[in-house]
This record gives structure tokens, C-alpha cells and sequence, in this order.
């Protein structure tokens, strides 16, 4: 349902003159200016979804001010669940690390150069496929690409891989289990 011009400019009006109120409330209130703003701009879109909940005249500001309360309310919620979240995640993350050695945790030798000379997407897809053991379907979908698109430009990021390898150690090949380690 689109809003009917006497809406909209009821809204407009009660913007204007109580937005700077609001946004005083949120700042002495929040956590800083990005908070604040926030606050004001959900409080404005509970006035605009509830416009004829809003008192008319001088009511409106307390009415303003009793919902940017509960929003700054529902904020605080919200930012101490996700920091217990991120507690819960972090020493989840921490007991399965000391529990489960990672073999790929760094590239190893003559790999780790090599590839920091490759293209972001080059070394993205390579990494997909021999640290994560994703099979080039599976990368597509992680890439945003077709298979056949995922499947060519692995072919060719590992062609890219040896060639920056062979141009490090010019005497000698590279050493196929090393190229291995990576593009499997």
C-alpha cells in the first residue's frame, strides 16, 4: 500500500520537527553518533509504519521519545547477544584449535611467494581446491562462477602457479610434489 500524500506529508512534518529532539535522546543515550543514528532512523520507521498511532501536536515528541527508548532497548539486546555469541563462537573456535592440529595452516617452500605473485582470484581458487578440497562444482558456487567457467580457471591458475614456479628456479623444474601440495 503506497502512502496517501496527507501521509506523507504528515510524516515530512513530524520528521522536521522532532528529528534533532530524537537524535539529542539517542546520543546522550548510545553507544556514539553511528548508534544514535541508528536509533533515530528506527524510531522514524516505527512512526512511519505506526502514523496514526502518533499523537498530533505537542504529544508527538514524548511518543517519539517512548519508541526511541524501546529501540535503544532492543539495540542493547542485540549488540550482548551477539558479543555473547561471539564469546560462545571464540572459545569453540579456540578449544577446537588446540584439539585439532591444521596441516594448511601456511603455504609451505617455494608455494607461499609463488602465490602471493598470483591474481587474488588465482590464488582464491587454488586454495578452494587443495586446502579446502572442494571439487570445482563446489567452487563455483562458492565463487559465484558456472562449473565450467570454475573448472577452466583452476586449469589455468594451476598452469599460471607452475609457470611462476618455473621462472623461480629457472634450472631446474618444479618439484611436482611441491605444485601438488597446492593445486591437486
Amino acid at each position: 500500500m503506497s502512502p496517501t500524500p496527507p501521509d506523507r506529508a504528515r510524516f515530512e512534518q513530524l520528521f522536521d520537527r522532532h528529528h534533532r529532539a530524537v537524535l539529542g535522546y539517542a546520543l546522550r543515550r548510545s553507544g556514539g553518533p553511528h548508534d544514535a543514528a541508528d536509533v533515530v532512523a528506527d524510531t522514524f520507521l516505527v512512526a512511519w509504519r505506526r502514523l496514526d498511532d502518533v499523537p498530533l501536536g505537542n504529544d508527538a515528541l514524548p511518543w517519539l521519545f517512548g519508541v526511541a527508548r524501546r529501540v535503544l532497548a532492543n539495540h542493547r539486546r542485540s549488540a550482548q547477544r551477539r558479543g555473547d555469541l561471539a564469546a560462545r563462537l571464540g572459545e569453540q573456535l579456540a578449544a577446537q584449535l588446540a584439539s585439532t592440529p591444521l596441516t594448511h595452516s601456511q603455504p609451505h617452500g617455494a608455494i607461499g611467494p609463488a602465490l602471493a605473485q598470483l591474481s587474488s582470484d588465482d590464488r582464491e581458487i587454488l586454495l578452494l581446491s587443495a586446502w579446502e578440497g572442494l571439487q570445482p562444482a563446489e567452487i563455483a558456487s562458492v565463487m559465484g562462477l558456472r562449473g565450467a567457467t570454475a573448472r577452466s580457471r583452476l586449469s589455468r591458475a594451476r598452469g599460471r602457479l607452475e609457470r611462476v614456479l618455473s621462472d623461480q628456479t629457472p634450472s631446474a623444474p618444479p618439484h611436482h610434489d611441491a605444485i601438488q601440495e597446492v593445486v591437486r
